[in-house]
């Protein structure tokens, strides 16, 4: 999220009168099978490592603020924030946009050391990175139409050589219309067929035609190491049925793990939601579009704004994530800092106040919160 998407998201986070009813079976209780993260994609080899997803907890994780790009990363970043919040960190997101034309290897060799798993944002994005702007050269129809097939494989090559394990979401939050890639540019709700009784919308279908272009044509290097993400907003936008996070979802042998971006407060004008009121009925409804995969809370944070309680949104996150969220198996903080149009700033950092800070602290530091990412070999996982 890097800071023109606060903009974006204003409406997301109104009050709760206005946060339409989901008419959602229920579907989101844990499942304990789940426990290794398998890729779906079985043409492994023995010497790799399978990530597992503890049942009955969750792994902590957070974004740095890594700087313009989202791609910075730094040892001292990472562990001034453990030094900072009293705790090891088991995943550390980061962006890698296409723009750039290059694999992240220099940062994710830096998580590594560290030891954790690095979730990294890959975006079909090109500079300077505006949220809010058209698609670019790097639009659905290019992809699709293999002018960047290349630039896949180079970095499929790359993630394959690497080896260990990488978390990778492509083309997050497509369900909003502050990215390029997102369906809302793609005709949207226009309708294009019908299958399984359903109808099929011309934005949603094009996003996942080339969700699945990419990844097969990563996978077709035999990069088999990386996770795939399927990640979403917490509130679709427009807030229409089109829209629909299941509308969006490439297929379970295409995702390995199921995203969720969820925010508070993040400009001044917006009003002051609890954590359940962004995070209830998002939850819902991607516990509805796989009743399997496992799911990351791929981004979450809310910012300082007096008199409103911070600390308090903290604490409810970290006391109901175990308890109402049970599929939950990692939660990324988005811990950044921007100044926005007006002068006004945006601090989702977990040090804005005295207060957020040891709330933060006093969650994190529960047993339940695991601070390393655990592994096994691939042969001992069958």
């Amino acid at each position: 999220m890097t800071p023109a998407l606060q903009e974006s998201k204003t409406f997301l986070i109104i009050a709760p009168v206005l946060i339409f009813v989901l008419a959602l079976c229920s579907s989101c209780q844990q499942n304990d099978e789940s426990s290794k993260l398998n890729s779906t994609n079985n043409t492994k080899n023995d010497n790799q490592a399978v990530l597992i997803m503890p049942p009955n907890a969750a792994y902590t994780g957070a974004y740095v603020d890594f700087g313009e790009g989202e791609s910075n990363v730094t040892f001292d970043a990472i562990t001034g924030f453990e030094k900072m919040t009293g705790k090891h960190l088991a995943v550390i997101a980061m962006g890698n946009f296409w723009g750039d034309q290059a694999f992240p290897t220099k940062s994710i060799k830096i998580i590594a050391g560290y030891g954790a798993i690095p979730l990294i944002f890959w975006s079909p994005w090109d500079k300077p990175y505006k949220e809010g702007t058209k698609p670019d050269r790097f639009n659905l129809p290019n992809i699709l139409a293999g002018k960047w097939d290349i630039y896949i494989d180079q970095w499929a090559d790359a993630a394959r050589n690497y080896g260990k394990p990488l978390l990778v979401t492509w083309g997050l939050e497509m369900n909003g219309t502050w990215f390029p890639w997102s369906g809302y540019y793609y005709g949207g709700g226009k309708v294009v067929g019908k299958k399984d009784g359903s109808q099929l919308y011309a934005g949603p279908e094009m996003v996942k035609k080339t969700y699945r272009y990419v990844v097969d044509r990563v996978r077709a290097r035999k990069a088999d190491n990386i996770l795939w993400g399927f990640h979403v907003n917490n509130f679709a936008a427009p807030r229409h049925s089109w829209n629909k996070m299941v509308n969006y979802y490439p297929g379970t042998n295409y995702v390995d793990w199921l995203g969720l971006s969820v925010y508070g407060k993040m400009l001044k004008n917006d009003g002051w939601p609890s954590f359940d009121n962004v995070m209830k009925e998002p939850y819902k409804e991607i516990c509805q579009v796989d009743t399997q995969k496992p799911i990351i809370l791929a981004e979450w944070g809310i910012g300082e704004f007096p008199p409103d309680d911070k600390a308090e949104f903290i604490t409810e996150a970290f006391t109901h994530l175990p308890t109402k969220y049970q599929r939950i198996r990692a939660a990324i903080y988005w811990h950044e800092r921007w100044e926005n149009k007006d002068g006004s700033y945006s601090n989702l950092r977990v040090n804005s106040s005295p207060e957020a800070l040891k709330a933060y602290q006093d969650g994190v530091a529960a047993p339940y919160w695991i601070d390393r990412p655990q592994f096994e070999p691939v042969s001992k996982a069958k």
